[in-house]
């Protein structure tokens, strides 16, 4: 991807400003947004991030002090740069694509994108305009890359080596799945998945299942989903996936298939190469295959986001320790906090408003530290009772991290 200087399509010039949203019947979203997209000074290169590397043309709209550019489809968000607003904005939000998005021009006149819908008793093309008119909701989700902590697997599995910044926090609107499948009059008989085809133009003259982005998720998933054409009170930014992207909550972002040009509800898994054999819990040293699970849904997991490691030194005396945790499928019901390793744990204070189970929550400790180095860790258990775990689950391509040892941190109290 060249890293010239590109205009800005209009679509990304946005800021959100503050605003009030609304989630499910009984939550009061008070999250603060600002710039969730900024002009990008189209006289000169995109500003480098303080790792060095530009931003992207096509995100150069994005916050370059909050992100750390990996390559131009991979960027993360840094720790210390989440916040405490529990809401991630579009311009601190991270990237992973797996190809290169479509052309911009798709959201030129965002009402006109089509979706063909298949597998239900009455199959049509709709409009993103015809989908409006079928239904509303809203919904605050985990949106996390399934290789969020592959950084921290010894043995370096290939892949961005992501820490902890492959996630953010995320409100989306649009029409649920289950009221898009009842106007069609319901599933067919036999539907056991729901699949997912992206709209990014594929590369020529090779086998386009190879490459294709097709996903397929239990049916079960459809009665959270959304055909969502917003996102964070504005239209999703097109590098996220605009006009429109199906919203599955609770599983990993893989599977939020962004540009959805088809939503299929089938018998089988897509044949695709990156449902057949990508994105599989494969023993190291193997490849992926069918019979190995698929990534798919999240569990429990929660890191420190302050004192991060590269924040200014930490002063002795009362110490606020603060993080997110969410329970990925389920709710999360609660974290602790260790400041020697895990020897032990204390219970720490969740901040700000719930909303909802696939959103995270903010938590804080308050405690008093002397000086000296300390290893600083946090667990969270959602609300069956699931623990985060100690160790990770090893797999081949350091997929679904969420070891509580290997997000802890040392910090040096001076």
């Amino acid at each position: 991807m060249s890293e010239k200087t590109a205009s800005v399509p209009a679509d990304q010039v946005i800021n959100l400003g503050r605003r009030r949203l609304m989630a499910g019947s009984a939550t009061v979203i008070a999250a603060s947004m600002t710039g969730l997209a900024k002009a990008a000074d189209t006289s000169s290169a995109p500003p480098p991030t303080s790792a060095g590397k530009p931003l992207p043309p096509y995100v150069a709209w994005k916050d370059p002090n909050a992100m750390i550019v990996h390559t131009g489809n991979t960027l993360e968000t840094k720790r210390a740069a989440f916040g405490t607003s529990i809401i991630t904005p579009a311009d601190q939000l991270y990237i992973r694509n797996n190809l290169p998005a479509p052309n911009v021009s798709i959201v030129a006149d965002r009402d006109a994108w089509e979706i063909s819908v298949e597998g239900v008793k009455n199959p049509r093309k709709l409009t993103v305009k015809e989908l409006k008119s079928m239904g509303l909701e809203t919904i605050a989700m985990v949106l996390q890359c399934s290789g969020n902590g592959r950084g921290y697997f010894p043995s370096k599995p290939s892949g961005t080596p992501w820490q902890v910044g492959a996630a953010g926090c995320v409100i989306w609107s649009g029409v649920p799945v289950r009221a898009v499948v009842e106007a069609l009059g319901g599933m067919v008989d036999g539907t056991a998945y729901m699949t997912g085809t992206g709209g990014e133009k594929l590369p020529e003259e090779i086998d386009p299942k190879s490459v294709i982005v097709e996903r397929s998720v239990p049916k079960g998933a459809m009665q959270d989903a959304l055909l969502a054409w917003e996102m964070n009170g504005a239209p999703i930014p097109h590098a996220h996936g605009g006009p429109l992207r199906l919203i599955v909550p609770g599983y990993t972002g893989v599977n939020s298939i962004k540009y959805i040009k088809r939503l299929a509800f089938t018998a089988e898994q897509s044949d695709a190469a990156i449902q057949r054999t990508g994105y599989r819990l494969s023993p190291p040293g193997q490849k992926g295959d069918p019979s190995q699970p698929s990534v798919w849904e999240m569990s429990a997991k929660s890191w420190i986001n302050s004192p991060a490691t590269d924040s200014a030194p930490v002063q002795a005396g009362l110490v606020q320790i603060k993080g997110v945790a969410f329970g990925g499928i389920n709710a999360v019901r609660g974290v602790e906090v260790s400041i020697d390793g895990g020897k032990t744990w204390q219970a720490a204070k969740f901040v700000g408003p719930d909303l909802g189970r696939y959103a995270w929550r903010q938590f804080v400790l308050p405690v008093k530290l002397a000086a000296g180095t300390y290893t600083v860790a946090c667990r969270a258990t959602d609300s069956k009772g699931n623990r985060q775990p100690e160790e990770r689950m090893e797999n081949a391509a350091g997929y679904n991290n969420n070891s509580w040892r290997d997000h802890a941190m040392q910090i040096t109290v001076v």
